[in-house]
């Protein structure tokens, strides 16, 4: 199989995971600038880009829990997990739910037709800070920060 054959692409064992997941961190980091960006500007278009980015992220973010998963059990047949693997899954289902909780505070002020809460700031921020060492880990996992 060439590089450009379909098949390598679809049934590569990591490769998966290692696309995807650009996909939510990239979100969540556009959608919480938009947030904040429309907060100080008390502009109502950048809240609504802030909130369409966090609902792919969110959307996004379990694909990507399930394509570690499977990198996980492709790649090192399911060996048990320990060190820094093991410390890259907790905090990257954890960024996955912080996400979802970011998307659903905006999801139900949205509904509520009311105002975003202020608390909603520190969660922003976490998830950011979770994904980036979630996304850290995950290059010395795949040799990128070695």
């Amino acid at each position: 199989m060439g590089p450009f054959d379909p098949r390598s692409i679809i049934f590569a064992r990591h490769a998966q995971h290692v696309v995807l997941i650009h996909f939510p961190i990239a979100l969540l980091i556009v959608g919480v600038g938009f947030d904040l960006t429309g907060q100080w500007k008390k502009n109502a278009s950048l809240a609504a880009a802030a909130y369409y980015n966090l609902l792919v992220a969110a959307f996004s973010a379990p694909l990507v829990v399930v394509s570690g998963l499977l990198a996980w059990y492709w790649q090192l047949e399911g060996a048990h997990l320990k060190g820094t693997l093991l410390l890259h899954l907790l905090l990257g289902s954890t960024s996955a739910v912080l996400i979802w909780l970011v998307w659903w505070i905006h999801h139900r002020a949205r509904r509520a037709g009311g105002r975003l809460p202020g608390g909603r700031l520190p969660v922003e921020l976490l998830a950011v800070a979770c994904v980036a060492l979630t996304g850290h880990l995950g290059g010395f996992l795949s040799g990128v920060n070695t």
